[in-house]
């Protein structure tokens, strides 16, 4: 039976999906988590982390001293992660009275040095088994304003569809007014595409930060939009094919 996406679902009792992908985290060296068995949990909405049964942690779990989380649903609570390699403070989690939580234990992905799903490393947090990215080439008529100044007009986008997010359209630098855009210093990383970077608008005297990005080496599941520009559909007038879109709502912006 298929199941709905639970990563719809509001902020409260975390929703459970059984995995099977074969999960290991490095830190310093050393295997500290290595399953077969696990669970994916969204605890709010967008992303889950995993869930690992006890024995699939190598290291002492004690209880933190701090160990009620207040950020998360009711029922969290934080332990140290005491391993060969030294005590990682405030590290673990888990939901004692969960019934299809108890006995299992997530690590904060930041936590350890190296993540990976079978032998694929995983940045940023845990992938949603429900996300699906498609990245497109087309040939939709896209063409960008921002205040009223073309800023970009293109035959040639690519289009990324995203699970959860508004269809992207990249478009080819050649295709960009790139003289009213400059990067700055801010950076997007994503588990699904990689790692981005930003670019400001200065449109009629007026500065519009990190209104658009590049991924200059994307994941391999995405490569079409290498060296490609995106502009958030949420804070410009984009007109596809002729029709001015509506400007979506999302958490991105």
């Amino acid at each position: 039976m298929e199941m709905d996406d639970p990563s719809t679902t509001p902020v409260g009792t975390p929703q459970v999906v059984p995995g099977d992908k074969w999960i290991r985290g490095l830190y310093q060296g050393q295997t500290i988590v290595d399953s077969r068995q696990f669970l994916f949990v969204w605890e709010v909405p967008y992303w889950p982390w995993w869930f690992f049964p006890r024995d699939h942690i190598n290291g002492e779990l004690i209880a933190a001293a701090d160990s009620v989380v207040a950020d998360l649903p009711d029922g969290a609570l934080r332990y140290d992660l005491l391993t060969d390699a030294g005590l990682l403070p405030h590290v673990a989690r888990t939901y004692p009275g969960h019934p299809e939580l108890g006995g299992h234990f997530a690590i904060d992905f930041d936590a350890l040095d190296h993540w990976f799903e079978e032998n694929i490393e995983v940045y940023v947090h845990p992938r949603s088994p429900y996300t699906r990215v498609d990245a497109l080439a087309s040939s939709r008529h896209v063409v960008v304003e921002l205040d009223g100044v073309e800023v970009a007009n293109s035959k040639n986008p690519t289009v990324l569809f995203e699970t959860g997010a508004p269809a992207r359209y990249y478009l080819p630098k050649t295709d960009v007014r790139l003289d009213l855009l400059s990067p700055t210093a801010t950076q997007g990383s994503c588990p699904y595409k990689g790692d981005a970077n930003f670019f400001s608008a200065l449109i009629n005297d007026q500065v519009h930060r990190d209104i658009a990005w590049t991924y200059t080496l994307p994941r391999p599941e995405v490569m079409p939009i290498a060296g490609m520009v995106c502009f958030y559909n949420e804070a410009v007038d984009l007109t596809i094919d002729g029709e001015l879109q509506v400007r979506p709502k999302s958490h991105f912006r």
